[in-house]
């Protein structure tokens, strides 16, 4: 009975042993070779309120043996190597590369590391929340110049290292294009970090309004009486009327000396001849833009104080 049991298949089970005796010589006559691979080198498990400062190696290079059919089908993709960073704390920490923290397919072996060492700087991670300043591109038509720069929302939240963090003042956005404006420009762009150590808690997106103003310009108003202060009326000025040059407005170039208030202040001063600075008050107006205007004095006041 048991032969007849045997004989069953017979064809069959002649192709499975010849299978598993040519599977045989293939495998033991593979070659035990050695090759070298540059792999990524990854930290996992690093506490949410630790950061990594500076820049510790992203990749490590490995020396790996096994059969050459195997290797030969093996990429640097197929492996990594890969810290745990459960239990570190603040500080400049060092962690050594060995066989078990190199991620690799089976019936491979770890010859050599390097680097057998890998530093790592650990520091607290913060917030800080900081002003948004816009980035502007171009020049305005011309006659015109930029304004005043708005941004909303007017601050963001950035995250980071401490270290890193301390040294930013603001973030800054894509610049906005004002090249041949003539009227205000209104754009929403992207924020980001001045600094790559540091990061937006939420990714944010910022609308800027560019003012475009038209461009200041320049004018002189002549024959502005001097005044004296402090002192006795026995005084006489040379000279006695200044020239003021003003910056500002176009629409402010109607002013007129008597627009002016050009004052010299003689308090405490003897007889004799000095020199004193002349201060010019600028016209009070209710129009746009009047804080632009500035003068700047072409004369200084000689003084004569009598007796």
């Amino acid at each position: 009975m048991a032969a007849l049991n045997f004989r069953r298949h017979v064809s069959l089970k002649l192709v499975s042993i010849a299978l598993a005796f040519l599977l045989w010589l293939v495998v033991s006559g593979e070659q035990v070779v050695e090759r070298s691979f540059r792999i990524p080198l990854e930290f996992s498990n690093l506490p949410a309120q630790l950061e990594i400062v500076g820049d510790p190696p992203e990749v490590i290079d490995v020396r790996v043996r096994g059969s050459s059919g195997l290797l030969s089908r093996v990429g640097s993709a197929d492996l990594s190597a890969v810290i745990d960073m459960q239990n570190v704390r603040t500080g400049r920490r060092l962690f050594t590369l060995t066989e078990a923290q190199i991620r690799m397919p089976t019936g491979l072996e770890v010859v050599q590391v390097n680097p057998s060492t890998v530093a790592v700087t650990l520091e607290p991670s913060v917030s800080k929340v900081v002003p948004i300043v816009p980035g502007v591109n171009g020049d305005p038509a011309a006659g015109f110049v930029v304004g005043t720069l708005a941004t909303e929302p007017s601050t963001v939240e950035l995250v980071g290292p401490a270290s890193a963090l301390e040294r930013v003042r603001e973030a800054v956005t894509e610049p906005v294009l004002v090249a041949g404006a003539h009227e205000n420009v209104v754009e929403e762009v992207t924020v980001g970090p001045p600094d790559t150590a540091v990061r937006l808690r939420v990714p944010t997106r910022a609308k800027v309004t560019v003012t475009i103003v038209q461009a200041p310009v320049e004018w002189v108003v002549a024959d502005v009486p001097v005044r004296v202060r402090g002192g006795a009326s026995a005084v006489k000025s040379a000279p006695d009327r200044v020239t003021v040059q003003l910056r500002g407005p176009r629409e402010l170039v109607t002013t007129k000396a008597s627009d002016f208030e050009a004052t010299i202040d003689i308090a405490g001063l003897g007889p004799g001849q000095v020199l004193v600075p002349v201060r010019v008050t600028a016209p009070e107006r209710s129009e746009e833009h009047t804080s632009e205007l500035q003068s700047r004095l072409h004369l200084v006041c000689r003084l004569l104080l009598e007796k």
